[in-house]
């Protein structure tokens, strides 16, 4: 058993909102230590849209939200740039949709101070030739696609270089509470079982979904209510912005450019649990369905994955329809449930993520008179090498440049070679991660792109093992993880062209290579090949 740790602040939850807030309260001069049970915005963070908002799609529903996203459009615009493709967006009404609200559409994004442009139907699909012919209003907003994972990854990245302390694959398990306050937050090292005590100052619970559960274990209580939301990734990009359907918020109306691909979405279904949440087929073809009313392409194009994230939603209404629930952030302190340092911040959105923070950051630091006050609004976003791998175009880049037999191309799909996959290692080494196939997925594009891993997750794991990254067994058992999590995402857009990709794929690693009895013939614990 280790000896109780300390921290100035304890931060449950390592998405993009815990991450920005380690971020905020290290330049303030608090330090912190982020704990997450999988890996930096393993959660929902990296499980959305990676939609910066410009707050139009809210000017109806909720208008503090709209406003909310609105401001903060335009400051991580400035402070994180690198972060953000500024595509701009469209509001498009098909034929069907509400005439009414498409013409009331300016003057409910005026009431929220929000600029929009109307635009001839001609001209914009000059704009967007993939664009409906059944269009018959389009107005010109300041969307944009923001990359989540980069965005996380270099905000913790900047906060340990200022002291923060991150442990990922650590699960809270329980708190000592006393005296009106959490004394110890007890936590478990998921990959070794070991479990050991920190003693916190405060304790800020950034879970995102899971917020409820992390409460309950103080004695506190959250009515939060799981609102699943489903996307589909298709294997190119359709349009060059970000286009949303001009109605109120409904299933599969709004197509993000994200990289090489498109990702479309969204759905909406209550759940009553956080286990086992995955696309479902009838949700795929709804979500089709709906976006080929804007851009009959998605009718033919070719989806290579499908995912599922879940929204934490305050309610307090009591709706049938989670769309109608707001979608602004709280602020919850827990005073009055007899918990002084305690407090959880839920709810929002990713465009909003940098304020959640600072308020969150601005109690902790009333409470521990701390007066320096935040500055993520004005101090740019470093851009440092702990997420620059995730920029799609990276890879060719750096082929180009440094282009020799010595570095060969490890996924053709995105263009990443080996000098890439070594560069993600060295960054996993700095934030003491160990390399695993899985974690290199999420910081750059590997196995992202049409083959799904076929073949970048073989060539990955050989190259690991010349690099002296795996031993023995290790590789192949990690290897079988980063299938396994590819396969997830597969399973409900399995038609055309992406059925006979997967059936590849199992021919290369089962009838072939025979992943399948190499794993399950392994006893437990074994590390043998």
């Amino acid at each position: 058993m280790r000896h109780p740790l300390k921290t100035e602040v304890l931060i449950i939850g390592g998405g993009v909102t815990g991450t920005a807030l380690a971020r905020d309260l290290a330049l303030r001069g608090v330090q912190c230590t982020v704990v997450e049970k999988g890996d930096i915005n393993s959660g929902a963070s990296g499980s959305n849209h990676g939609l910066l908002h410009s707050g139009c799609r809210y000017v109806l529903s909720d208008a503090a939200t709209a406003r909310e996203c609105w401001e903060e459009n335009g400051i991580l615009k400035k402070t994180a740039a690198h972060c953000i493709d500024d595509t701009g967006g469209l509001f498009v009404a098909v034929e069907g949709d509400d005439e009414q609200y498409a013409a009331d559409f300016p003057t409910l994004c005026a009431r929220c101070g929000i600029p929009v442009n109307c635009l001839d139907i001609h001209e914009a699909r000059e704009l967007e030739p993939s664009l409906s012919e059944r269009i018959f209003a389009v107005y010109e907003v300041k969307d944009a696609a923001i990359d989540p994972f980069r965005i996380s990854l270099e905000n913790i990245a900047h906060a340990t270089e200022m002291g923060a302390a991150s442990l990922q694959h650590t699960q809270v398990i329980g708190f000592r509470t006393g005296r009106r306050r959490i004394e110890a937050a007890f936590l478990r090292d998921l990959k070794t079982s070991e479990e050991f005590t920190i003693e916190p100052n405060q304790v800020v619970a950034a879970s995102g979904a899971w917020s409820g559960e992390v409460a309950a274990m103080a004695g506190a209580a959250i009515p939060i209510i799981y609102s699943k939301g489903t996307l589909l990734v298709a294997e190119r990009r359709i349009a060059r912005r970000v286009i949303n359907r001009l109605r109120p918020p409904a299933d599969g109306d709004i197509l993000v450019p994200g990289g090489t691909v498109s990702i479309l979405g969204t759905s909406s279904v209550r759940i009553d649990s956080l286990n086992g949440t995955r696309p479902t087929i009838p949700e795929t073809d709804l979500i089709v369905q709906e976006g080929a009313a804007m851009l009959p392409a998605l009718e033919s194009v070719r989806f290579i994955r499908a995912y599922s994230g879940v929204r934490p939603l305050l309610s307090t209404a009591h709706l049938d329809n989670d769309r109608l629930e707001k979608r602004g952030f709280a602020l919850l302190d827990h005073t009055t449930e007899g918990l002084e340092n305690f407090l959880t911040i839920v709810g929002g959105k990713l465009t909003t993520h940098r304020l959640m923070a600072e308020k969150a950051a601005d109690l902790v630091c009333q409470r521990m008179n701390v007066l320096k006050p935040g500055s993520t609004r004005i101090q740019p976003l470093p851009d440092n090498t702990a997420g620059m791998w995730t920029d799609p175009g990276v890879g060719p880049r750096t082929w180009l440049k440094e282009r020799s037999h010595d570095n060969q191309v490890l996924c053709e799909c995105e263009i990443l070679p080996q000098s890439i996959i070594e560069g993600v290692t060295r960054s996993m080494e700095d934030q003491h991660e160990a390399a695993s196939l899985t974690g290199i997925s999420l910081r750059s594009r590997m196995g992202k792109g049409p083959c799904q891993g076929t073949f970048c997750g073989l060539r990955v794991t050989a190259h690991l093992y010349e690099e002296g990254k795996f031993v023995q067994h290790e590789g192949v058992a990690l290897l079988k993880e980063f299938l396994q999590e590819r396969w997830k995402g597969e399973r409900a857009v399995l038609w055309d062209g992406q059925i006979m990709q997967a059936e590849l794929k199992e021919a290369i690693y089962c009838a072939t290579g025979c992943l399948d009895r190499l794993a399950a013939d392994a006893p437990a614990g074994s590390k043998d090949p």
